[in-house]
C-alpha cells in the first residue's frame, strides 16, 4: 500500500533522520528529487511548490490538499492554523480544510453539513471522489439527462432525411448507399460526457473501498455515455438553466477531479491524482462566503474592487489597488482585507508588534485613502487561534481613519466584532 505523510504548511522535508511531526517528516529519495523537480517545473508560472533549504531538506510552501509522486507516495498537507501533534489535531485540521472547500466550491448543504464532516476520517482525495460519486449517484437515480442529436452518415436504407447533394456527388458504383441525415435521442451530451470522464479517472485512482464499489457501480449506469475527448469545450458547453439544474452541483467536483478548477493541480507525465490549493485564496473565498451569511441583507458586500490606482503617471493609472472586499450599507462603506497568518497577543512589544506586518498596514492605508477618502473603517481579518480571539484595540493612522485587526471564528464561520462596528 502506498506511504502517506501528512504535515502542515510550512513543513520541512527530508530523506534523512526527521522527528516524525506535522512540521518536520521524512520522504524517500525518489519523492525529494521528484518534489524539487516539480517546483522546478512550477516556478516559471510563479507557483513554486517547495523550497530548497541545503542539499537535505525541503520546506512547503502556503499550498494545502494531496499531492502523490510517481512511486504512489501522498504527501498530504493540511492548515497550519490547529495546534498540536496528534490523532485528534490531524482529524481537526482535515475536517477544517474539508469544510472550508465545500465552502469555496459553492457546494450543496447536503454535502458540506457539519454531522458529515465530524465523521471524515479519510484522506483528502478520497473526500473529494466520495463527494462526487454521493453526488453522482444522486443525480442518476433522478435521471440523466438525454437530448436530440444530428447525424449524418451512409447506410443502405433511408431513415430520416436524404442528403440530397451527397448523394449526387457519389461515384459510380454506390447508388445503393443513401446519403442520411437524422436525428437520435440519446445520452451524448456535454454534462454526461464530463461525468462519464471524471467517473472513470475516480475508478482508477480510488483506494477506498466504499468508493471503489459506488463507482463500479455507477460505471455500469454510464456505460454507453462516451468519454470527453475535449474537456474544456464540454466545460464551456455545459448548460446552466432549469432542466439541468440538477446538474449544477456536480460541476465543482468534475473540475476538480479532471483538473480544470483547482488553482493549482499538478499534472505532468505522471497522472496521479495531486489537488493543491493557495491557502490564502481558500481563506479569503470561505471569509467572503460566511459574510454573506452574516452581514444584513442590506450590507453589500463586493470582492476584488479595482476601481482605484495607487498614483497617476503621464496621465496614465498606475498599480491597481484591489482590496479583498469592499462592504456598503446605505451612505457608508469599509474595507475589509484578509490574512492567514497566526497572530500573537503576547507578543504586543513594539519589536513583536504582535506578528503584524508593516506591509499590511501600509497596504491598508492606500486602501483606505483611495476607498474611503481618508474617512472611516479599514478592518484587517486573521483567522482566530489560542493565541488570538479577540479584537486588538483599534490603531490610528488620523482622526478620522482607523483600521480594526479582528480575528474570524473558523468554527462559527464569523469574523468576531465585525457586527458592532457596522452597526
Amino acid at each position: 500500500m502506498a506511504a502517506l505523510v501528512t504535515v502542515r504548511e510550512y513543513a520541512r522535508l527530508t530523506t534523512g533522520a526527521a522527528a516524525g511531526s506535522l512540521d518536520e517528516a521524512a520522504v524517500p529519495v525518489a519523492v525529494f528529487d521528484w518534489l524539487c523537480a516539480e517546483s522546478e517545473r512550477l516556478r516559471a508560472s510563479g507557483a513554486a511548490l517547495v523550497q530548497l533549504e541545503g542539499r537535505r531538506w525541503l520546506r512547503l510552501d502556503n499550498y494545502v490538499g494531496v499531492i502523490e509522486a510517481p512511486c504512489g507516495t501522498r504527501i498530504e498537507i493540511l492548515p497550519k492554523h490547529v495546534d498540536g501533534q496528534d490523532e485528534q489535531a490531524v482529524a481537526a485540521a482535515r475536517n477544517l480544510l474539508c469544510k472550508m472547500l465545500s465552502r469555496c466550491l459553492n457546494l450543496s448543504p447536503r454535502e458540506s453539513a457539519a454531522t458529515h464532516l465530524r465523521t471524515f476520517d479519510a484522506p483528502l482525495t478520497e473526500w473529494v471522489m466520495r463527494q462526487f460519486l454521493e453526488g453522482l449517484d444522486h443525480l442518476i437515480k433522478r435521471g440523466i439527462r438525454f437530448d436530440y442529436r444530428a447525424v449524418r452518415e451512409q447506410q443502405r436504407y433511408l431513415r430520416g432525411r436524404l442528403d440530397v447533394t451527397r448523394q449526387l456527388r457519389q461515384p459510380p458504383g454506390r447508388e445503393h448507399l443513401f446519403q442520411i441525415e437524422h436525428d437520435i435521442f440519446d445520452c451524448d451530451r456535454a454534462e454526461n460526457r464530463l461525468l462519464r470522464s471524471a467517473l472513470d479517472r475516480v475508478c482508477k485512482l480510488t483506494g477506498d473501498p466504499r468508493n471503489w464499489r459506488l463507482s463500479r457501480e455507477l460505471a455500469s449506469y454510464l456505460a454507453a455515455v462516451p468519454v470527453s475527448a475535449d474537456h474544456a469545450t464540454d466545460f464551456r458547453d455545459w448548460r446552466e438553466d432549469r432542466l439541468m439544474a440538477h446538474y449544477r452541483p456536480l460541476k465543482p467536483w468534475c473540475s476538480v477531479i479532471l483538473g480544470g478548477h483547482s488553482p493549482l493541480a499538478v499534472a505532468g507525465a505522471w497522472r496521479g491524482l495531486s489537488l493543491l490549493f493557495p491557502m490564502e485564496r481558500v481563506f479569503e473565498r470561505y471569509v467572503e462566503a460566511c459574510l454573506r451569511r452574516q452581514l444584513p441583507a442590506d450590507t453589500a458586500v463586493k470582492p476584488g474592487a479595482s476601481s482605484r490606482h495607487l498614483c497617476r503617471h503621464r496621465e496614465r493609472d498606475w498599480f491597481q489597488l484591489k482590496p479583498d472586499f469592499l462592504l456598503s450599507r446605505r451612505d457608508r462603506s469599509w474595507v475589509l482585507d484578509t490574512k492567514w497568518k497566526r497572530l500573537d497577543v503576547s507578543r504586543g512589544m513594539a519589536g513583536e508588534k504582535y506578528g503584524l506586518a508593516q506591509s499590511d498596514f501600509y497596504q491598508l492605508f492606500a486602501y483606505g485613502r483611495h476607498y474611503l477618502d481618508d474617512r472611516g473603517e479599514l478592518f484587517l481579518v486573521y483567522p482566530k487561534t489560542v493565541d488570538f480571539h479577540a479584537p486588538l484595540e483599534e490603531f490610528v493612522y488620523s482622526d478620522s481613519l482607523r483600521l480594526r485587526v479582528l480575528p474570524f471564528d473558523l468554527e462559527r464561520d464569523i469574523v468576531l466584532g465585525l457586527d458592532e462596528r457596522l452597526s
